[in-house]
């Protein structure tokens, strides 16, 4: 059989995997440098817990896990409908805000609020694969839960500046608030549809302005609704242009007019150099928020990517589902998939050489080998990646693995060497060798 993987899985060499870990490093020491602290949660949630929490776009990406073995005996004796619902009982994560909110309640009792966790591990979606969307791939939450400060979605924006910062990648954040959204529909005399009308407009740079009309036509939103909201979705300008223009179409909402105030306060607390841009068409189609909306974008001019790489929000009632009310939250999510992607686009990963193997021994024999392990260990006491060649094999067999490794050295030590304490360096690169002491060689490599 021709071996194969699932469509939108991957598999990771060394190399990927270094550049990996250099993204989830850098979003990992930052989030600590804000006071988060690292849970796990299981790979496989009750359908219960994921079902509902996303849309009914959301709902049909879910991937539900068929139960096996004796189960299959139960479904047999049982009908059809129920027999289905004891085959997917289960499913895997969507995302890591719903099992967050599940893990809260479950953990109410041990923990201290605000809470402040993060969380980097995988999803899965039931997406079409393409380029930069994948089937599995990993997500890096941030969240506070247990606070309804504002000063929450600062530090959030906050970590964002500083890990794309870190990362030398421009980018740029948009920000909106979800009492906004549902001010506008209920002025347009919408309020009923407002989940139809964010998911709409969520889709404008996709799709465009037409489609989008016809979208919530289609979802029969009226003629004069439409007509009205446009303005608001072509709205261009500074964000106190935007600002001003809102205040007068939200006058008479309340909810409308908090979202705004809500949306001045958070810019007010950035420094000029971190500001973010208001976009009303911001929405990200997830029914669970209700406060800020945070999604960023590449701004590189070295890049060509246009989705999102990172996105939030607040969500004050997402644990009320799961029995404990009156908790509110905030949170982020960086898709590390999609950031790396575009950090290979503009070869923005820094060189890994001092990561992998410094200095490869070679393996002249049993004597030699035992005598060049002593002299590992004080390398890598020393903090110096190093490894021994495991056989005795030709020199250019042992050479030609360095170079396939790109180990810049090669250490070789014989008889000679052993007699007089010293290693013969080979630098791979210049093609040149010397013969030095062991304090010599640490100097060398470090």
């Amino acid at each position: 059989m021709k071996p194969s993987l699932p469509k939108g899985t991957r598999d990771f060499s060394p190399d990927e995997m270094l550049r990996r870990a250099h993204i989830f490093d850098t979003i990992r020491t930052v989030y600590q440098r804000y006071g988060f602290l690292p849970i796990e949660t299981p790979a496989m949630e009750n359908l219960s817990t994921l079902e509902g929490k996303y849309g009914e776009e959301g709902d049909k990406l879910l991937f539900r896990v068929l139960n096996s073995g004796p189960v299959l005996d139960q479904v047999k004796a049982a009908g059809s409908a129920t027999g289905m619902e004891m085959l997917t009982e289960k499913g895997l994560r969507y995302d890591l805000t719903v099992p967050f909110a599940r893990y809260v309640v479950m953990h109410q009792h041990e923990l201290t609020f605000p809470f402040r966790r993060y969380q980097i591990q995988p999803v899965w979606r039931a997406d079409r694969p393409q380029k930069g969307r994948y089937r599995e791939f990993y997500q890096c939450d941030a969240d506070v839960i247990g606070s309804d400060s504002l000063l929450n979605e600062v530090d959030l924006i906050n970590i964002i500046h500083d890990v794309f910062d870190a990362l030398e990648l421009g980018v740029k954040i948009l920000l909106n608030n979800r009492k906004v959204l549902s001010g506008i529909a209920g002025v347009l005399g919408e309020q009923e549809r407002i989940i139809d009308i964010t998911v709409a407009i969520d889709k404008l740079d996709k799709i465009g302005l037409d489609k989008v009309n016809e979208e919530l036509k289609g979802k029969g939103v009226s003629e004069t609704a439409i007509t009205r909201l446009r303005p608001l979705m072509e709205l261009k300008g500074s964000n106190g242009d935007k600002l001003e223009t809102l205040r007068g179409f939200l006058a008479a909402s309340e909810t409308g007019r908090k979202g705004i105030e809500e949306l001045e306060q958070i810019l007010s607390y950035l420094p000029n150099e971190r500001q973010v841009e208001i976009d009303i068409t911001l929405a990200r189609g997830l029914n669970y928020y209700t406060g800020a909306i945070i999604e960023v974008k590449v701004n590189d001019d070295r890049s060509a990517f246009t989705s999102s790489i990172c996105g939030g929000g607040r969500y004050d009632d997402l644990t009320g589902i799961f029995g404990l009310k009156g908790v509110s939250g905030v949170g982020i999510s960086f898709g590390a998939d999609r950031i790396y992607d575009v950090l290979e686009e503009i070869k923005g990963f820094p060189d890994f050489s001092t990561v992998s193997t410094r200095v490869l021994f070679a393996n002249f024999g049993e004597a030699e080998a035992r005598y060049c392990l002593g002299l590992l260990q004080r390398l890598r006491n020393n903090g110096i990646n190093a490894e021994l060649y495991p056989d005795a094999a030709k020199m250019k067999k042992q050479l030609a693995y360095a170079d396939a490794r790109k180990i810049p050295y090669v250490a070789l030590v014989g008889t000679e060497e052993m007699k007089n304490g010293q290693v013969t360096l080979k630098d791979m690169q210049k093609g040149e060798q010397s013969t030095i002491t062991f304090e010599e060689l640490l100097h060398v490599l470090k």
